[in-house]
């Protein structure tokens, strides 16, 4: 376990030795040591050298602008420089979680966004996104569009405040197209957001279920949203959902590029950037120190096995992906294109409300912005933030209707396909199609119990955020995040997402009747042709024998000498037809039962409501 005191980074990582490594401290070091036969400065200049460290490692994690102060190493004996060094690799071993191992068992929950470790580990999630500030009220609407750099300057314009508004403004709205870590960063230190929300936006999977989550200072909402998407915009989306959806790698030994990479590395992690950051420090804060430390170890716990595991995992990993994009491949064809992707939706009680989509565009939540234009929609009327949380979930679940009506669409031509002329193909699209149901039913499902939550729930979850051992807040009185207006819409919107279930249960259920039906018409034709090649080799039995009988070679043949082939057929043809009758018995037993039936029900019908044409 690494030893935290109050002397460590911003990590946690201990900076002071253990007690075995007490007897030669960094600083003591460097103020006792002789250069030229004199005594370096004194303990407080050296105090302060470790304290300028500390400042790097914290202007490191913020990225500001700052030149960092000469190293600690600098004027260090060779001797000191050992030491020093021996003591980074301590500290190392002691409590750097580097970024190969967060989010592997036993990991700390949650994402930091001032620690150093979370730029690392997520520092690889680059994209331009596309940002829309939308400030509203009954009267009055503004919205400015800006890019990755503009908001870094728009979100440090009031540090460490929070972000100023007018007094007209009611509702913030912030609509973020695109995954960037940098906008996540920024986003996640001015609003001050809950670590494990953004550790399901960081880590955001399709997979995963959809959820609302109470904090104290806000909201958390995780919605999965499916919509149409043709097969450019699928294919496109499938490879930045791979990326999203991937553990985060391992350090790994980096080659010349990846280590250039690093060097140019600029304060926003965009390339859009033209500030450099500095790397200099005590403690290493790039994976390239990092890996150039743990690589080089080869003792028992060193992290080289730590990094092959890792490897190994994430060979297993990219295996796994390649039978899945197989499998996708071999489905391709006429089956329903769906794009499943992940919105995640952040309600303060100050009006300010964040949507964060991966799709590096606002296509997706156009129609929403589009109707805070108007001055006499219900959305700029009331002003009400949860109504927009309200609008953005409707906007889900109509463009989910969309995809229930192409499924319906396709099973209603699979049932003609099946009834005119059984296939094995469209058998094949059917097993697809009810694979692609049930797939998507197990996602929507979670959205109709989130939706019933915050209907039913909000006002009890908000209680519960409250903290009832403390008197000061016996007398306070519990507000949810969602208004009575928004609870009444929401249940438009609970009724929408039950019909598009239950919708799915049906077509489901259509398409496993249709396979079985498919199956039950095949069994039902065989049976047909072994009932009249059984009925054909029953009627010609008796014919083979009298064929055998009349073919044996005997000398004296009276049925041969004696008569001509006459008499064979007067044998036949009475043997043929006593044999079709007994064989057609069951069946002329069956035909006499329907005809009466018939007669007897025409007979009903003429008695009780007079002659029938």
């Amino acid at each position: 376990m690494p030893r935290t005191n109050s002397l460590s980074d911003s990590e946690g990582r201990s900076i002071t030795p253990e007690p075995g490594d007490e007897d030669y401290p960094i600083s003591a070091l460097a103020a006792s040591s002789p250069v030229n036969g004199r005594p370096r400065a004194s303990m407080d200049h050296h105090a302060h050298g470790i304290t300028s460290a500390l400042e790097r490692i914290k202007t490191h994690s913020r990225h500001t602008l700052q030149r960092p102060p000469v190293s600690a190493f600098s004027g260090l004996t060779p001797k000191d420089k050992f030491r020093a060094a021996v003591r980074k690799v301590v500290s190392l071993r002691r409590g750097l979680t580097f970024p190969g191992i967060i989010g592997r068992v036993g990991a700390e929950p949650g994402v930091d966004p001032r620690r150093p470790q979370a730029d690392a580990a997520y520092g690889h999630l680059r994209a331009k996104c596309d940002i829309e500030i939308i400030d509203y009220s009954a009267i009055r609407r503004v919205s400015k569009k800006l890019n990755n750099l503009e908001f870094m300057q728009f979100m440090d314009a009031d540090s460490p405040d929070p972000v100023r508004r007018d007094p007209w403004v009611k509702v913030r709205w912030i609509n973020i197209g695109g995954i960037s870590w940098d906008v996540i960063k920024a986003l996640g230190i001015k609003y001050n957001l809950h670590p494990l929300a953004l550790e399901d936006v960081v880590k955001g999977n399709p997979r995963t279920r959809s959820k609302a989550d109470y904090y104290t200072r806000h909201l958390f909402m995780r919605v999965l949203c499916h919509q149409l998407g043709e097969a450019e915009l699928r294919n496109a989306h499938n490879v930045y959902k791979t990326e999203r959806s991937s553990s985060p790698e391992p350090i790994e030994v980096l080659d010349d590029e990846m280590d250039k990479g690093d060097e140019d590395r600029t304060k926003f992690n965009s390339p859009d950037s033209t500030f450099k950051e500095p790397s200099s420090g005590i403690l290493p804060t790039h994976r390239k120190e990092v890996t150039i430390n743990s690589v080089q170890s080869d003792g028992p716990n060193s992290l080289s096995k730590l990094l092959r595991k890792e490897k190994e995992a994430k060979l297993q990993r990219e295996d796994r992906k390649k039978e899945e994009a197989t499998l996708q491949a071999i489905k391709e064809g006429e089956r329903v294109a769906v794009d499943v992707s992940t919105m995640y939706l952040f309600l303060f009680r100050d009006g300010t409300v964040i949507s964060i989509h991966p799709t590096p565009d606002l296509t997706f939540t156009s129609p929403i912005a589009d109707r805070l234009q108007p001055m006499d929609t219900v959305l700029r009327k009331s002003a009400d933030p949860s109504l927009l949380i309200h609008a953005l979930l409707d906007l889900i679940i109509d463009r989910t209707l969309a995809v229930v009506d192409r499924f319906h669409s396709n099973i209603t031509k699979y049932e003609h396909d099946i009834l005119l002329r059984p296939k094995m193909k469209t058998v094949k699209l059917l097993h697809i199609l009810s694979g692609d149901l049930i797939l998507h039913k197990r996602t929507l499902e979670p959205i109709k119990t989130m939706i019933y939550g915050l209907r039913r729930y909000d006002i009890d979850r908000c209680a519960a955020l409250i903290d009832s051992s403390d008197p000061n807040n016996k007398d306070v009185q519990v507000v949810g995040f969602m208004s009575h207006k928004a609870k009444i819409y929401l249940a438009d919107v609970y009724d929408h997402t039950d019909y598009i279930l239950t919708s799915m249960d049906m077509f489901a259920s259509i398409a496993e009747n249709l396979i079985a039906y498919t199956f039950n018409m095949a069994s039902y034709e065989m049976n047909e042709v072994m009932r009249r090649l059984t009925l054909a080799t029953i009627i010609f039995l008796p014919l083979t024998v009298l064929t055998g009988y009349f073919g044996m070679n005997f000398d004296r043949f009276w049925s041969v000498h004696n008569n001509s082939d006459l008499f064979f057929w007067e044998l036949a043809i009475p043997l043929v037809v006593l044999t079709i009758m007994v064989a057609l018995f069951p069946d002329g037993k069956k035909l006499w039962h329907y005809m009466t039936t018939r007669r007897e029900a025409k007979k009903i019908i003429r008695d009780k409501y007079g002659k029938q044409d």
